[in-house]
């Protein structure tokens, strides 16, 4: 069956109760992974790709972030997705119907990591994912766990609000790796070959983590680690998996969570430990 692309409002009628999968688009193999994911459901996957300006900050890179519409296309074909929705600014922010952002999860604000360096985030976040959600009313929708917090807050977010989305479950797929161990991410085609050594301080410090006895010094080595790697730190940090919390003691469901930039270029991993 041929992939069907669906770009307006009317069209999705009869999508409905399916598996879900929302990206921005410029598709690598972690964002299909989801399609494989989705498909173990025995149902078809519904793919949007909609690059979301609410969710990037003045200066950011909202308008230079790639978008290989055709090459998209044939990508989710080829993993399986059978419909990919792939509305336009007017279907997804209506002038004469805005969305609004539900109320932001106590996850979102909080724990003080994408929270705190991009605090314009997940407004725009909440905004588009229940706009999406609120038009295609799928049964499940699957994101990667490599944006962690994210994750969490769209988990804490559909929980909080039963009446707008009694049947949704927003479930976790692992993050998906290169070669070489770095975590899979559109932006990492803004790497030059030349910066990936660097990049990989990500991967190496929530290792350097796992030795370490306590949560104190798994963060203290992990930001050694990253800037023996010439990376400016934003955050890395151990928490607990759920709450996002700091955490004392010895891991127990802890997570390791890394935001630093490599030059222009801002990077993300997380991993459990």
């Amino acid at each position: 069956m041929s992939l069907r692309v669906i770009n307006d409002i009317p069209e999705l009628a009869d999508v409905q109760g399916l598996t879900f999968v929302p990206t921005m688009g410029a598709l690598h193999d972690g964002h299909l992974s989801l399609v494989r994911a989705g498909l173990e459901y025995g149902e078809p996957v519904v793919m949007s790709i909609y690059v979301n300006p609410t969710q990037f900050a003045p200066g950011e890179d909202f308008e230079t972030y790639p978008r290989p519409v055709e090459v998209d296309l044939e990508k989710a074909e080829a993993a399986g997705a059978s419909i990919v929705f792939l509305p336009d600014h007017e279907v997804m922010y209506p002038k004469e119907d805005l969305p609004v952002c539900p109320p932001l999860p106590a996850i979102a604000t909080e724990p003080k990591l994408e929270d705190c360096f991009r605090p314009h985030f997940f407004t725009g976040v909440c905004t588009v994912v229940a706009r999406l959600l609120d038009l295609v009313q799928p049964g499940r929708m699957i994101m990667g766990e490599k944006d962690y917090q994210q994750l969490r807050v769209l988990q804490e977010m559909v929980a909080a609000d039963r009446n707008r989305w009694p049947e949704v479950q927003v479930l976790g797929s692992p993050t998906i790796r290169e070669p070489d161990g770095l975590a899979m991410s559109s932006r990492n085609a803004y790497l030059a070959e030349r910066d990936r050594e660097r990049a990989l301080g990500l991967v190496r410090a929530i290792e350097a983590a796992r030795s370490q006895d306590d949560a104190g010094s798994a963060e203290a080595r992990m930001c050694q680690v990253l800037e023996d790697h010439d990376l400016r730190v934003d955050y890395a940090v151990v928490r607990d998996a759920d709450s996002l919390l700091p955490v004392t003691g010895s891991p127990s469901n802890h997570r390791a969570l890394i935001a630093a930039h490599l030059d222009a270029v801002r990077l993300i991993d997380n991993q459990a430990l």
